[in-house]
């Protein structure tokens, strides 16, 4: 088990890649798309421009630095963490079905939204569906309790898809996940919960903050 002190060592040193390739602002895009993604429709750049209180063509130039973001043909994003399209994690809320590009990412986002959230993956060893029921404030139900989240610690890139949330998954066990950790030197696994502290933990330092004030938790 990993302690408190490992965490937070693993989140500096996420912290120093992730964070290479962005600014507050780019933070505070992100941040902005997740809760507008979990309306469950696409964002038009105009809409994350008033958000931001920026104009609609400095927006856009943020935008473009974002090789990860998903865009639909009428020119909305659909996809930043959070997305309409689907992946092997689905991201339940209470009124609609999202996805997330990762793991950690369907932890870290049920306090960014301010929602309880039932996530669904299969075990990128067997096949076989992981389940996990987020509030806000923390992991409330594991199935199967052993199951462990892969994590590694990746290159300085703006395309935090490619370095990172591709290897981000979900296993049944430390044991399903050994084949994948021997052909991965360096990354590693966490038990779900200790893996929600080191995504909140992220999340508190990169995000500036956890659930949004004033905003409703869905239980």
């Amino acid at each position: 088990m990993a302690t408190h002190h490992e965490i937070e060592e693993l989140a500096a040193v996420l912290e120093s890649s992730l964070g290479a390739g962005f600014n507050p602002q780019g933070y505070a895009l992100y941040r902005e798309l997740i809760v507008l993604l979990a309306e469950g429709r696409p964002v038009s750049p105009e809409r994350v421009a008033g958000v931001l209180g920026l104009a609609r063509e400095e927006a856009l130039e943020i935008l473009r630095q974002r090789p990860s973001l998903e865009w639909d043909e009428a020119g909305n994003i659909v996809g930043a963490g959070l997305t309409l399209r689907p992946t092997p994690h689905r991201f339940k809320l209470k009124d609609c079905t999202l996805f997330t590009w990762c793991a950690l990412d369907s932890l870290m986002f049920p306090g960014l939204v301010g929602q309880t959230v039932r996530v669904e993956s299969p075990c990128a060893g067997t096949g076989r569906p992981v389940r996990v029921t987020v509030t806000p404030d923390g992991v409330k139900q594991v199935e199967p309790p052993e199951a462990v989240v892969s994590l590694v610690a990746p290159e300085a890139s703006p395309d935090v898809r490619r370095v990172f949330c591709d290897y981000v998954n979900f296993f049944q066990s430390a044991e399903t996940a050994a084949d994948w950790l021997a052909e991965h030197p360096g990354a590693t696994t966490l038990p779900v919960a200790e893996a929600y502290a080191l995504g909140r933990r992220l999340s508190e330092s990169v995000f500036r903050h956890w659930a949004r004030p004033g905003q409703p938790r869905a239980d």
